[in-house]
């Protein structure tokens, strides 16, 4: 089943609530940004062993603690735009929030925010997407890895609202994910990634 009566090339405006109805019913994914639905595209091996090992390695620090990591089906909100997209990876600390109580599927409120670059999809995750991201008040790092290459840019929201950039491409260098109070080995991100 795909997204009924409309057409994802067309340019006619969607409002919220229709493309939330008919993403529940759709069998893939797709973004909604400013009145427009963005289907998604498939992810290459790299990509989704980068979210794997990632997923793990962030995982295993969080048990036992108030934080959790969730994958790429975790829809989130940005308020502010009226946009839907689904992260590569999403970790929330305390009760996660959600846009309703009836279809606890939007997320409102996450910590960390994760994307995995693809030559695709590299400029707008830069820019555009992490323009929207900015716009979450709970958001407090957003982490960006190259599939191509070794590469994470850390974006970490300082005590005043700044960004404040970190990037490396050093495998032995850790990454400091410090609001959720871990600490990852860029080289464990990347094992198993040509």
């Amino acid at each position: 089943m795909g997204l009924p009566a409309f057409k994802l090339d067309s340019e006619e405006f969607v409002s919220p609530d229709e493309y939330l109805r008919l993403e529940r019913e759709a069998e893939h994914k797709h973004e909604y940004i400013a009145g427009k639905i963005v289907a998604m595209a498939g992810a290459s091996y790299a990509h989704n062993r980068i979210c794997s090992n990632l997923t793990v390695e962030i995982g295993a620090q969080l048990r036992g603690k108030s934080c959790s990591v969730v994958g790429s089906d975790q829809r989130l909100q940005i308020l502010n735009s009226s946009a839907f997209v689904y992260p590569d990876l999403t970790v929330v600390c305390g009760k996660p929030e959600f846009n309703e109580d009836k279809k606890p599927d939007t997320l409102l409120n996450p910590t960390l925010l994760v994307e995995v670059l693809s030559p695709s999809t590299s400029q707008y995750d830069r820019s555009d997407k992490f323009m929207l991201y900015r716009q979450v008040p709970s958001l407090r790092q957003y982490l960006v890895l190259d599939s191509q290459a070794a590469y994470a840019e850390l974006h970490s929201r300082d005590e005043l609202g700044r960004w404040v950039l970190t990037e490396t491409r050093d495998l032995s260098a850790v990454l400091d994910l410090s609001s959720i109070g871990c600490q990852v080995p860029l080289g464990e991100v990347y094992v198993g990634v040509e």
